[in-house]
């Protein structure tokens, strides 16, 4: 008797209407097409900060290296063996020996020195650039999201209007699911774009970084080729490890 009661109950009990997958098959294609393109800029967006920020650790920790190991070296060639290939500060290295074994063909000391610095320079714009990559798609995703999630706003709000003119009157059963599915757009878009404009600030602050970082190194290998071996700068002592401390036996007497 008593499973017959409850499962009366269950028949009777009124069904939700009014999930997200409901307010969709409402909305219909636009809001399929919708939540579709802001789980695209999502994932694109997650994507790129992950893979981004895995990228600058990689050129930071070079840096560290750099800064400990590379100028202990007695020329440039030397350190370059040192440094691990296709990274950030090798290329800098072989450009820069490039460009010095090019310069003997200047006519002008004052040409040779251009052609240096502007080798240099060209080296560290293209790492820059390609740690640029992917950032604009981030400002775009923040720029555009919201207006995005608006326009699902704005067509759940229109359906609403025509749910209310059809039915003659503003019955919460006419305009909880168009009304319903505009909220939904609106936290979708806003959901998208902050993650968007935060990692997107979090990455440029660190490339500025890394940009410093590269043009110090830059202005040391040219100092350095100028100078002939003789100029380089103040290395940093890599960090002592300390011994784990050992408790002395007790002296018996």
């Amino acid at each position: 008797m008593l499973i017959e009661i409850m499962a009366a109950a269950a028949e009777a009990a009124p069904q939700n209407k009014f999930g997200f997958k409901e307010a969709l098959e409402q909305g219909g294609f636009i809001a399929y097409a919708t939540v579709i393109i802001l789980g695209v800029m999502s994932f694109g967006s997650f994507y790129i900060l992950f893979t981004k920020w895995f990228e600058q650790n990689k050129i930071l920790r070079q840096g560290r290296e750099v800064r400990t190991t590379f100028w202990r070296a007695n020329s440039l060639r030397e350190g370059a063996t040192k440094l691990e290939k296709n990274s950030a500060y090798r290329q800098i290295v072989d450009d820069g020996i490039a460009a010095e074994e090019q310069h003997a063909k200047m006519t002008d000391s004052l040409e040779a020195h251009d052609w240096l610095h502007g080798s240099l320079a060209r080296s560290e714009a293209s790492i820059n650039a390609r740690l640029a990559g992917g950032l604009p798609f981030l400002a775009t995703v923040g720029a555009t999201a919201p207006f995005i999630g608006l326009f699902g706003t704005v067509v759940g709000i229109y359906r609403a209007l025509i749910a209310i003119g059809i039915a003659g009157s503003a019955s919460i059963d006419k305009v909880a699911g168009p009304v319903g599915e505009a909220l939904i757009m609106t936290a979708l878009g806003l959901l998208v774009a902050v993650p968007a404009v935060l990692a997107y600030n979090y990455l440029q602050a660190r490339n500025k970084r890394i940009a410093e970082q590269l043009v110090g190194f830059s202005t040391d290998v040219l100092a350095n080729i100028n100078s002939g071996g003789a100029v380089k700068p103040v290395v940093v002592a890599a960090p002592a490890k300390t011994a784990p401390a050992t408790t002395a036996a007790p002296v018996k007497k």
